[in-house]
C-alpha cells in the first residue's frame, strides 16, 4: 500500500512523512484537480507520479500523470568586480552532464545550491562563502525562474552582489565533508561571454545571469 511506504505514514531515512499528500489540496486552478499522488521514490530527493484531471479549452475533461522531482528550491548568484570587469564563476565535475555527453563532466557555473531550511537571501551567502570563500553582505535579487518545468519543480533564486576582486584569495573551494572540490576561475566579462559562445560555458543559470549582467546589471551601457 502506498500509506506503508517510507516517506508516506512511515518517517523515511531523513524523518519525513506525507510525502504522498503533495500537490493534493492545490485549488489554485479551477482547472486542474488532483486525484492521486503516488510516491515513486523518497532518497534524498523525492519522485512522484501524481493523477489529475485537467479541462482543456474545449471544456472537456482529461485524465493525465505526470512524474515530479522534487528535490527543494535552491539559489545561485553572479559575484562581479564591476571595477576590474570581471565576474567569479566556479568548475567542478558534475555527473549527470557527463553521462550526457559533457567532454569531461567540468562544468563552470556561478555558486549556487539549494536552500534547505533558510531563505533565499540567507542561503546564497552561505553558498557564496563556501564555494568561492567570498563573504557578501549586500546581494541584489534579479529574477526567479523555474528551469526544468516539464519535471523538475525547483524554482531557483537568481541573486548579484559585488566582490572586491584584488583583496580575493586562493582558487579553492567547497566543503571536504560533503566531497565538494570547487575550482574558483575569475574571468574579464567578455571573456565569459566569449566561453557562452564557443560552448566552454554550457550551465544555463549561469549563462542566465551573464547575459543579465551585460544587458542590465553592472556592465550594462548605460
Amino acid at each position: 500500500m502506498n500509506d506503508a511506504r517510507p516517506g508516506t505514514t512511515v518517517p523515511d531515512h531523513r524523518g519525513r512523512t506525507g510525502l504522498h499528500l503533495t500537490g493534493r489540496d492545490l485549488d489554485r486552478n479551477p482547472r486542474v484537480e488532483v486525484t492521486d499522488v503516488d510516491l515513486l521514490a523518497a532518497g534524498w530527493h523525492v519522485l512522484r507520479a501524481t493523477t489529475f484531471r485537467y479541462r482543456g479549452d474545449d471544456d472537456e475533461w482529461t485524465t493525465l500523470t505526470r512524474e515530479t522531482y522534487d528535490r527543494g528550491n535552491g539559489a545561485t548568484i553572479l559575484l562581479y568586480d564591476a571595477a576590474r570587469r570581471t565576474v567569479l564563476l566556479t568548475r567542478q565535475f558534475r555527473y549527470p552532464v557527463y553521462v550526457n555527453d559533457h567532454p569531461d563532466g567540468m562544468l563552470i557555473e556561478t555558486a549556487a545550491g539549494l536552500l534547505d531550511d533558510d531563505d533565499p537571501v540567507t542561503a546564497i551567502r552561505r553558498e557564496a562563502e563556501e564555494e568561492t570563500g567570498v563573504r557578501v553582505a549586500e546581494v541584489e535579487h534579479v529574477f526567479d525562474a523555474f528551469m526544468s518545468p516539464g519535471s523538475v519543480t525547483e524554482r531557483l533564486h537568481f541573486f548579484a552582489a559585488a566582490y572586491d576582486g584584488a583583496g580575493r584569495e586562493g582558487d579553492r573551494g567547497g566543503l571536504a565533508e560533503e566531497d565538494e572540490e570547487i575550482e574558483i576561475l575569475e574571468y574579464d566579462i567578455d571573456v565569459a561571454l566569449s566561453k557562452i559562445r564557443d560552448g566552454s560555458i554550457q550551465d544555463a543559470k549561469t549563462i542566465m545571469l551573464l547575459q543579465w549582467a551585460v544587458l542590465d546589471g553592472p556592465f550594462a551601457r548605460r
